[in-house]
């Protein structure tokens, strides 16, 4: 007598992880003209200008990072976690009471709001995605569609921003239920960017005021 199989539990998905490429390639860039720019100072400077020039980069680098390839909204099936330049946010799918993008992207928990850096509105892009659609609505006068068009796209007709909303709510709707998903926002503080940042800008505040 065979015993009937168990049914298997429902998957579970990596973090879903949204970022702003633009603002990583502008990191990148402002992190290599830096060092550069200080690396010269630290080789051929004399004095105290190679101090000057490493305290700036320690003052620098750090806000850098935390400005441009630190933000980032990492989303699995139990919470999401919004990591801005300074905080990271983890918030249960619970406790999250609505996503809006205005003109800043925010997530609403607990009474709060918290903005994510890493979803950047662009209203430039929202006019280029409403003329597309107009064009489109003013080529197809008698509303007849291709029957090659996938009208399920509505990616297509959305700017990137507010794809990764309606991506965000959907899951919050999705799984707000589940056991695993329920719980307090947590907030924690970037001590490791903010630290470093800190002493780079109190040493470069004494070489000056000193020198």
């Amino acid at each position: 007598m065979t015993s009937s199989p168990t049914p298997s539990a429902e998957p579970t998905y990596a973090d879903r992880t949204y970022r702003s490429p633009s603002a990583m390639v502008g990191g990148v860039l402002l992190l290599a003209l830096g060092i550069w720019i200080g690396g010269d100072a630290l080789v051929r400077g004399h004095g105290r200008t190679p101090w000057v020039a490493l305290a700036g980069l320690l003052f620098a680098v750090p806000l850098v990072v935390a400005y441009t390839l630190r933000p980032a909204v990492f989303a699995s099936d139990h919470r999401m976690k919004v990591r801005n330049p300074f905080r990271t946010i983890t918030l249960p799918w619970a406790s999250v009471e609505g996503v809006q993008a205005g003109y800043s992207s925010e997530v609403l928990a607990d009474g709060k709001k918290y903005q994510m850096w890493a979803v950047p509105v662009s209203l430039r892009q929202r006019k280029r995605v409403a003329r597309r659609q107009t064009k489109a609505a003013h080529d197809d006068p008698y509303n007849r569609t291709s029957v090659s068009a996938d009208v399920t796209d509505t990616h297509a007709r959305k700017a990137v921003a507010d794809q990764t909303i309606g991506d965000l709510r959907d899951l919050a709707e999705r799984f707000a239920g589940e056991p695993s998903a329920q719980g307090a926002p947590v907030v924690r503080w970037g001590y490791e960017v903010i630290a470093p940042s800190a002493v780079g800008a109190v040493v470069l505040i004494l070489l000056l005021v000193l020198g």
